[in-house]
């Protein structure tokens, strides 16, 4: 049974290597020319996700490449005195296994965990998919395929040629993001330094195994802004707008924009969609629910998602017209759970109010002064809340028909 996922980030490749594992014959085409391996930014693996990437046999490359960040120093701008705020009493309340790492560290261990059993076709893209499963690629190359996924992230080709325009799905939650690779001039090594104010904040990080630092920037606006998601001249301009005038490293950073190897930009938007399958098509993470950038932990959610995709597809022999309704019962509790989160994330994130602002910085030196123990026990108290992830049972997939011959992940 042959298989077609477009996109080679962090969904494709997790569910490339499921749906090998089952025996599927598996295609992932990606629009970039080769495997990113500069730039992105650090995300967040919680443990359901942290124990597929140990099913996987991939943990030891996790762990390696983890950014190790424990420290968090904001100022208050106007403020030359940070607080400073240990981070690891923060996670630890949100999840009981956690790694923060770069998205294209993660990326590169998936793919070089399927490389040999996937085929990866990098410089191209879908340009038509008919109801029969025929595609047409942008090369010019055609192709049959038995099923075709979209893990082609918040703007997903696949969705678009599939479901319809962008528009009709997504609901921006109030903010934006942008992250900047730049030069870790001021020698960080497992720390984050950074300003806030009112509907703007700036951070700076960087770690030791990574030769630059990444500068991120999230602000508000009272009104969506007019930009293509593709046009970075205008996603820079506008960046120097929202950010004149804010002291501390800020103009330093700024400057980098000129120079910069990678630069990403997007607003904090949430896809709403009433299903995820069409036919012989369905989506997987970002492409068919991002709860929002940087809010809502995506990452963590579309490792799982695509888990249970693959488990369902292997559950029910291939017949996608019983494993797609299975998947999307099986992970929809957790989509509806992750997209509520993130509205009040980025309400809570970048402080729209002076008393908002003193506020964050005063609930900073209370983390502090709180022992980790009872922060946890507070955090345990409602799994809605941030132990969300954490709350989040896995199916064993290894007792399906498909896998009952195969070998234990090594």
């Amino acid at each position: 049974m042959r298989i077609l996922i477009s996109g080679a980030s962090v969904a494709g490749p997790a569910l490339a290597y499921w749906l090998t594992r089952y025996g599927f014959a598996v295609t992932v085409v990606e629009r970039a020319p080769a495997p990113r391996k500069t730039g992105g930014h650090a995300v967040d693996l919680f443990r359901p996700a942290m124990d597929i990437v140990e099913k996987m046999g991939v943990l030891e490359q996790v762990m390696t490449k983890k950014t190790g960040i424990e420290w968090l120093a904001m100022h208050r701008e106007g403020e030359s005195r940070p607080v400073e705020l240990e981070l690891r009493r923060v996670m630890t309340a949100v999840s009981d296994r956690h790694v923060e790492i770069m998205r294209d560290d993660l990326s590169e261990i998936f793919y070089d965990a399927t490389r040999d059993d996937v085929d990866y076709v990098f410089g191209d893209s879908i340009a038509s998919i008919s109801e029969a499963g025929e595609v047409t690629f942008d090369s010019g190359r055609t192709g049959a395929f038995d099923l075709v996924i979209g893990a082609d992230g918040l703007h997903s080709n696949v969705r678009r040629l599939v479901f319809g325009p962008e528009s009709q799905f997504t609901t921006w939650i109030g903010a934006y993001l942008a992250v900047v690779s730049v030069p870790n001039y001021l020698g960080l090594d497992g720390r984050m330094e950074g300003v806030a104010g009112v509907g703007r904040m700036a951070a700076v990080y960087g770690a030791g195994h990574m030769d630059d630092g990444r500068a991120g920037f999230f602000f508000r606006t009272p009104q969506q802004l007019d930009y293509h998601h593709r046009d970075i001249p205008r996603q820079k301009e506008l960046l120097r707008t929202h950010f004149d005038g804010m002291g501390w490293e800020v103009p330093r950073l700024l400057e980098e924009l000129d120079r910069t190897p990678a630069f990403y930009f997007d607003s904090i938007t949430q896809l709403r969609l009433d299903t995820w399958s069409r036919g012989r098509v369905t989506l997987v993470g970002d492409a068919g629910y991002c709860p929002g950038p940087a809010v809502g932990g995506s990452t963590s959610l579309a490792v799982v998602g695509a888990y249970i995709l693959a488990g369902e597809l292997a559950t029910y022999g291939g017949d996608h017209t019983r494993a797609f309704p299975a998947y999307e019962a099986e992970i929809g509790d957790y989509v509806r759970r992750s997209r509520t989160f993130a509205v009040n994330a980025a309400k809570r994130i970048v402080p729209g109010t002076r008393f908002d602002l003193w506020a964050l910085t005063g609930m900073v030196r209370l983390v502090n002064h709180l022992p980790v123990v009872l922060t946890t026990a507070a955090a345990k108290i409602s799994s809605k809340g941030v132990r969300l992830h954490d709350s989040i049972a896995l199916k064993d997939y290894a007792s399906t028909p498909w896998s009952r011959s195969l070998p234990a992940s090594s």
